[in-house]
């Protein structure tokens, strides 16, 4: 499920009737509890968090912050984006991990960590801003954060991402909910 200023669209095989009588006048209802319920037992998925979605155009040159391509990692963030995306590249910095991969209806999108010890010092912007720089074609980069991880929504927004939207995703159990 994603919306938009003035759009939702429920990426699900149902009719629109249903989803009407299912949300009535309540323009937000798809977002909801009752309605994500209703499409997770409908399907036998389950929904994830609730993330507004974040968008910046590509940059040129070279990215503020040396990185270091990982084949592999064990990493949390590295594991998670394995699960939800698709040609997965990693980078390592001297304070965390950049993460990119190609995600819903094919974007480009970006995930970081910053070590807890450098937390709150710029590293996590500098990631951030780098991932603008590493996308092929020229192509803008996604981003997702929930809306209370107020210190990565200070980030994205300080490394020149703009809230576009939000977005549930319905997975399958094993993704790991």
């Amino acid at each position: 499920m994603v919306s938009f200023p003035g759009h939702v669209v429920v990426a699900a095989d149902v009719d629109y009737s249903w989803a009407e009588k299912l949300a009535g006048e309540d323009f937000a209802a798809p977002s909801g509890p009752r309605f994500l319920t209703a499409l997770e037992d409908r399907f036998g998925l389950h929904a994830g968090a609730f993330d507004i979605s974040l968008l910046a155009g590509p940059l040129t040159g070279a990215p503020p912050v040396r990185l270091t391509p990982v084949e592999a990692s064990e990493h949390p963030r590295a594991l998670r984006a394995h699960r939800y995306r698709t040609g997965v590249r990693l980078w390592e910095s001297e304070h965390g991990l950049l993460v990119v991969g190609r995600g819903l209806g094919g974007r480009w999108e970006v995930a970081f960590e910053v070590d807890p010890a450098a937390q709150g010092r710029g590293h996590g912007r500098l990631l951030a801003t780098a991932a603008r720089h590493l996308i092929p074609d020229s192509r803008p980069v996604w981003a997702q954060c929930a809306p209370g991880n107020a210190a990565s929504l200070r980030t994205l927004l300080a490394a020149g991402y703009q809230p576009v939207g939000s977005e549930v995703l319905l997975m399958p159990g094993s993704a790991g909910w």
